[in-house]
């Protein structure tokens, strides 16, 4: 249950709008009050999908407080999720989704709890654990290593699982991923810089700019 007593949005809302916003951005900052202001001014240029990293001091406080700012219809999440506590906390602080990093003990517990989840894998064995413990998403992770070429590849034996492509995405990489079949991109520094640690905000909204109009041109 969400912090207004709604239960979050199911697993197939989330694949279908992410595959329509086609970009979720990862803030992983220094500080609190940094990580907040750029995830709000990213939200504000248009981009539909924000996780805040669990590893961001205070995190919790701060998908509290991006929440209370934004309101419920955007999508905010809580990434390195780890555990069964971490799934109840994000949900509580009003995280519409979790993101982990790996095929960790929080992908069942989301599943069981009806929360979506994007798990985070690399190998074929780790995108079909992922998919059995109840992943909506695979999170192809780090991309960058086997680059567009492998996101092909691992999508011939499973054509039915969608994948995101995080690791190393700049914006002249994320079209490349979408055409080999990634539903959407995750990105971090390439997107993000330095402003959720108190970098240039104005610098994020002109990049989150670009995202958005890529997004929108993404076949």
């Amino acid at each position: 249950m969400g912090t207004d007593g709604t239960k979050a949005f199911s697993s197939t809302t989330f694949v279908d709008e992410l595959s329509a916003a086609r970009v979720m951005a990862i803030i992983r900052g220094k500080h609190p009050g940094a990580a907040e202001d750029a995830a709000v001014a990213l939200l504000e240029e248009g981009v539909r999908f924000v996780e805040v990293a669990l590893t961001t001091p205070s995190a919790l406080e701060v998908i509290r407080r991006v929440r209370a700012v934004v309101g419920p219809d955007v999508r905010l999440g809580a990434g390195t999720v780890l555990t069964a506590a971490d799934v109840d906390a994000a949900v509580a602080a009003g995280a519409d989704f979790v993101v982990t990093p790996a095929v960790a003990p929080s992908v069942a517990a989301a599943a069981e709890r009806g929360v979506p989840c994007a798990a985070g894998a690399f190998t074929a064995t780790e995108a079909h654990e992922a998919h059995v413990a109840g992943a909506a998403v695979v999170k192809l992770f780090p991309a960058s290593l086997g680059g567009p070429s492998y996101l092909r590849a691992l999508r011939d034996p499973f054509p039915d699982i969608p994948f995101m492509a995080v690791g190393g995405v700049d914006v002249d990489a994320a079209p490349l991923y979408l055409s080999a079949g990634a539903v959407a991109v995750g990105v971090g520094g390439p997107l993000v810089g330095d402003a959720a640690s108190g970098g240039d905000l104005a610098a994020l909204r002109e990049r989150a700019r670009s995202y958005v109009e890529l997004a929108g041109t993404a076949s």
